[in-house]
């Protein structure tokens, strides 16, 4: 298997931005595209090995980047506060996440635009449950211990299937703000699912994070997303 990459840039609201694809090159097939929205660092080494690991799935992975060339941060003070810009304006975010789909869509990849789904991590968790929140035409996202609050706007038309995978420990999302994001989903009328570890905190997927990485809920998310893209990949998903 042949790993190809690539950096594509795309400008939206006079702001450059560029994404990380990867794919299997050993292939000429069209395969569903998976965007991978990152943590509150942006577009990092971390996120671009998950672009990696899903080509090697048999997808076309695509990092998305959410701040524009010239403000990605190099310190944790700087990607807060960055993440708190996305924050206080979720329209803006909400455009962003848009024009990054229609990038991934739009760009000379082997993937078909027509097999679209998003995964977030951290702060990209609350991004693709925006994307979905805004009624963007994807299969499905995925959310690895992401952050629920929802927009200051209401819901559109969910037409995406959703997965959240949870430290049951987390203290960004204790148990109310769960039920708050099981209870707005339900009146959406959305597909959704919801995966909780114990014993778990908050980025538990990240190596990066010693404190809070977790092997056991790392390898068990992982599995529970390929199951998911499987599934709403499949004919008749």
């Amino acid at each position: 298997m042949a790993i190809a990459n690539r950096t594509i840039r795309y400008e939206h609201q006079g702001v450059t931005f560029e994404a990380y694809a990867a794919w299997d090159d050993g292939s000429d097939a069209a395969r569903p595209i998976v965007i991978v929205a990152g943590t509150f660092m942006g577009r990092t080494g971390f996120e671009e090995a998950k672009a990696r690991s899903l080509a090697e799935l048999g997808f076309v992975g695509v990092a998305i980047d959410l701040y524009g060339l010239g403000n990605w941060p190099s310190n944790f003070d700087e990607a807060l506060a960055r993440m708190g810009e996305m924050d206080a304006d979720r329209g803006l975010l909400r455009g962003r996440l848009l024009a990054s789909l229609r990038m991934a869509c739009e760009a000379e990849l082997p993937g078909d635009a027509a097999r679209v789904a998003a995964i977030g991590f951290c702060f990209g968790g609350k991004c693709v449950l925006d994307l979905a929140r805004c009624g963007a035409d994807v299969a499905g996202v995925v959310s690895f211990h992401g952050v629920y609050d929802p927009p200051p706007f209401p819901n559109g038309d969910v037409k995406a299937k959703l997965l959240v995978l949870h430290g049951w420990d987390d203290p960004l999302d204790p148990p109310e703000t769960v039920l708050a994001l099981s209870k707005e989903l339900t009146e959406a009328g959305a597909d959704w699912q919801l995966h909780s570890y114990g014993h778990t905190v908050h980025a538990f997927t990240n190596p990066g994070r010693e404190e809070m990485y977790s092997p056991r809920a790392d390898r068990r998310s992982w599995q529970a997303m390929r199951n998911f893209l499987d599934e709403i990949f499949a004919a008749g998903g």
